[in-house]
């Protein structure tokens, strides 16, 4: 896998919380974040500022998922696992790429993410210009 100087960029921020209502309200009066739901492929989901989103779940704790830009999912997860992590979930392919999710053995999670446009460090619900926001499994 080919690194430069910088690193592999974080394209996307998940929140995972019990408190929905919760989080999107702090996170407006704190920040001036909007959320907006959208529904891809009969899925809802809520982005949350630029480049995030929440996930409504049954979470022990609020837990913020990074997801990092790789060129191969497959060859990114297979190394995180030679690394120590765990796989919470293989790679999986959805209409704008796919991801994995892995955590640390220190007990941090990540998500891995392939973007399946070449090029492109967009996120899962990276906005289209449809105004319904990206795609996601």
């Amino acid at each position: 896998m080919d690194r430069d100087a910088r690193g592999r960029p974080v394209v996307h921020l998940e929140l995972h919380t019990r408190d929905l209502r919760g989080a999107r309200d702090f996170y407006r009066r704190l920040f001036g974040w909007r959320s907006e739901r959208v529904e891809r492929g009969g899925r809802e989901y809520t982005t949350l500022g630029r480049g995030g989103g929440i996930v409504e779940c049954e979470a022990p704790a609020p837990l913020w998922l990074p997801y990092v830009h790789v060129e191969d999912i497959f060859a990114a997860t297979r190394l995180a696992e030679r690394l120590g992590a765990v796989v919470l979930l293989g790679p999986r392919e959805g209409p704008a790429g796919w991801r994995s999710v892995v955590r640390t053995a220190a007990g941090g999670e990540v998500a891995l993410w392939q973007p399946k446009e070449p090029g492109s460090f967009r996120g899962p619900w990276a906005d289209t210009g449809d105004g319904r926001g990206g795609d996601r499994e």
